[in-house]
């Protein structure tokens, strides 16, 4: 009678090992339940945590919006600022301009260049006009106080005739760009005679 070989048992592979250890944490996770809800005060402290960033990030907006806005108002500022001196730095070369021709028409008043002094009017009003557009004023001085601001004086003549002070002749003209002076006016300026000392008395022996 021949033998029966009985069949040989094969070891387990590692696949059905792994498959076995993935049925058991199968089993222990479905055993445990899910994992527990966070509790309010964590929500809590969550939500404030997130409205504490958001006002801090609008904080940061709006403070980098005000930066910007001040730099653009500065940059604004600035370059008015800079026009504003390119304009008065080119009326300030032209006023020689103006006392040149005003010189001229003062000068020559005789009849037979009347055409001649006519067509100089016409220019210098021109430029003149151009002039004052622009911000350009004189600087009125005859008559007035004399003012250290607005007129500088060559000549103080002593006078009782006029008031102490009072501008008596201007020899050239001053001008003012809107609020800046240009140039001051150059005038003679009337001043009352210094009163004498009084004598001493005799000393009685």
């Amino acid at each position: 009678m021949a033998d029966r070989k009985h069949p040989e048992k094969t070891p387990p592979s590692l696949d059905s090992e792994a498959a076995a250890e993935a049925r058991g944490d199968t089993l222990l996770e479905s055993s445990e339940g899910p994992a527990p809800a966070p509790s309010d005060a964590a929500l809590a402290d969550q939500l404030a945590a997130a409205q504490a960033e958001k006002a801090e990030l609008r904080h940061t907006l709006v403070r980098r919006q005000a930066d910007f806005e001040n730099y653009r108002k500065r940059i604004e500022r600035e370059r008015l600022e800079e026009a504003q001196r390119s304009v008065a730095r080119l009326i300030e070369g032209l006023l020689p301009v103006l006392d040149a021709f005003e010189r001229a028409l003062a000068a020559h008043d005789d009849p037979a260049y009347e055409d001649y002094r006519k067509g100089f009017e016409l220019i210098y009003r021109q430029l003149r006009d151009a002039l004052e557009r622009q911000g350009l004023n004189r600087i009125e001085a005859e008559g007035k106080t004399f003012d250290p601001h607005l007129h500088h004086a060559v000549e103080r003549v002593e006078s009782e005739d006029y008031e102490d002070g009072e501008v008596l002749e201007v020899l050239q003209p001053g001008y003012r760009l809107r609020d800046k002076v240009l140039r001051p006016a150059t005038v003679r300026v009337a001043v009352h005679p210094a009163e004498p000392a009084p004598e001493a008395s005799e000393q009685i022996n």
